[in-house]
């Protein structure tokens, strides 16, 4: 008995001491509960652990993927801007018309170089034995942004032009009178952009010239586009053959359609302008419908083909085309307008024209101003700050058109409103448009007191005045006088008896929303 009690007691003892073992392996717990957290406890940790190095696994792949992303747009931008080539649109060129801050003035060019094109059908030269200016467009670009016009250019314009266009010393103002499109072939992108800034003032920020194939391939880019014929056409010389009606095309009928003169109309390169246009606003519809700049397969291809056939000034790569291209992204198609400088016959050659002279410098004006056209509505004037008061400016009012008592009107109205004034006795000149004022240089201030009551007025600085002093001149579309924000004198404004007569609206325009079978 004895015996068995002792074996029992060490078998106990054994037993007790394997059972401190196993609690002993999880240190600070105690009892078979506290061993069960331990486990778990062990477990999470050896997760955690396992996460952690997937993490980092995850991030270094994300930053392999993130540095092909970059090298990749890196590579995509030195393609496309290893495609352009350069000009040096200022060469030639003396003082050069000051920018307008925020406006942006593109010259597109449609060259005829037949060069890439794989085919002789239309064929194989110029008669001047170089490429020339097919089409010319002026885009303008408002500085807000909420607006912009294509300015179609007439090839068969007769302007003056440098004589040599790359001699700084040679300018408009002593050239000669030649042919818009000879421009082009003379003396290059260079030579367009000096002539177009000597005879508007208007300054080139960019140049670009796309050849036959670059214009084939962006419409092949835009995977097509519509247009809408009133009658089958067939043109030899334009390589293309057409049924009536509303159709798409690819990039090789597209170029035949927009260079035919002789199928449709009176062959007259006036009224291919005006296919040119439309052909443009069911571009711009395409590009808006199929929403390319969201698709960066479609825009690659679009710009890839653009690219290779183009030719632009030095700053206008990848990276400013997309900047321009961005902040164009609210501008709708209803606020996109063409428009085709007015002109008339050119007498000593029917088969050219002139610009119309009154017309073409109103376009001109509301371009280099960065205004609405002639014939748009004016946008709603900011109320400006003054600081000369009314009764500080003396006030001259010329009347520039020809209708009775307009000046004197005018006069009563700014005298009311605490204004010294006088009616100029100068024969009018019928030349200016709207309203201008005069003022002596360095006194914006005060001119811009008197212009206060004619929104839109344009100011100009005059040797012949002093300060304080300010002449004023009412032209055809000129609107009356307002109250300006610091008038003095409590009196009622007169009410206006006579008004201007219109400004002339000989520029029509087509916004690129319209639909093209109207």
């Amino acid at each position: 008995m004895k015996e068995h009690h002792e074996h029992e007691t060490r078998a106990q003892r054994r037993a007790a001491s394997r059972s401190g073992a196993r609690a002993s392996t999880s240190p600070g717990v105690r009892g078979e509960h506290s061993s069960g957290d331990g486990t778990r406890a062990a477990r999470r940790e050896r997760r955690e652990r396992r996460r952690a190095v997937l993490r980092r696994r995850a991030l270094k792949g994300s930053g392999v993927v993130a540095a092909l992303g970059v090298a990749a747009g890196v590579g995509v931008a030195a393609h496309l801007n290893g495609n352009i080539a350069r000009v040096d649109i200022a060469h030639g060129s003396g003082a050069r018309p000051d920018d307008v801050d925020g406006a942006l003035n593109i010259l597109l060019i449609g060259s005829d170089t037949r060069e890439g094109l794989g085919t002789s059908e239309y064929g194989v030269g110029t008669a001047e034995g170089g490429p020339r200016s097919d089409t010319n467009l002026l885009v303008h670009i408002a500085a807000d942004r909420e607006a912009a016009y294509v300015v179609s250019i007439p090839r068969d314009s007769m302007t003056k032009a440098p004589t040599d266009c790359s001699d700084p010393e040679s300018t408009v103002g002593n050239g000669e009178i030649r042919r818009w499109n000879d421009n082009f072939n003379q003396g290059g992108p260079a030579c367009t952009v000096k002539t177009l800034e000597g005879l508007t003032g208007i300054y080139v920020d960019h140049v670009a010239v796309i050849d036959f194939g670059g214009f084939q391939s962006m419409v092949d880019g835009l995977g097509g586009v519509d247009v809408c014929l009133p009658k089958p056409v067939s043109d030899k010389d334009a390589q293309i053959e057409l049924p009536a009606g509303r159709q798409r095309l690819d990039g090789k009928e597209a170029l035949g359609y927009v260079r035919m003169r002789k199928s449709l109309g009176d062959g007259s390169d006036l009224q291919r302008i005006d296919r040119q246009q439309t052909f443009m606003s069911s571009m711009a519809q395409e590009a808006t419908k199929s929403s390319l700049l969201l698709r960066p397969d479609r825009l690659y291809r679009f710009l890839d083909a653009a690219t290779k056939s183009m030719t632009a000034d030095d700053e206008l790569g990848l990276r400013r085309m997309m900047s321009i291209a961005t902040s164009l992204k609210d501008l709708g198609t209803d606020r996109l307008v063409f428009v085709t400088v007015p002109t008339e016959p050119y007498l000593p050659d029917p088969n050219r024209v002139q610009w119309k002279s009154e017309a073409a410098d109103a376009l001109w004006t509301a371009i280099r101003d960065d205004g609405p056209l002639p014939g748009q509505e004016k946008k709603p004037p900011k109320t400006p700050r003054l600081t000369v008061r009314p009764s500080a400016v003396t006030v001259s009012v010329v009347n520039d058109t020809g209708v009775s008592g307009l000046a004197g009107q005018e006069s009563q109205a700014l005298a009311a409103q605490g204004f010294t004034t006088t009616v100029a006795d100068i024969a009018p000149s019928s030349s200016v448009t709207g309203v201008v004022v005069h003022h002596a240089e360095g006194d914006t201030e005060s001119a811009r007191t008197v212009a206060a009551a004619y929104p839109g007025a344009k100011l100009k600085a005059d040797t012949t005045l002093t300060k304080g002093d300010v002449r004023l001149v009412i032209g055809m579309g000129a609107e009356p006088a307002r109250e300006v924000p610091n008038r003095e004198g409590k009196g009622p404004m007169p009410s206006p008896s006579v008004t201007a007569p219109p400004a002339p609206t000989e520029v029509s325009s087509r916004t690129a929303d319209e639909d093209i079978c109207g």
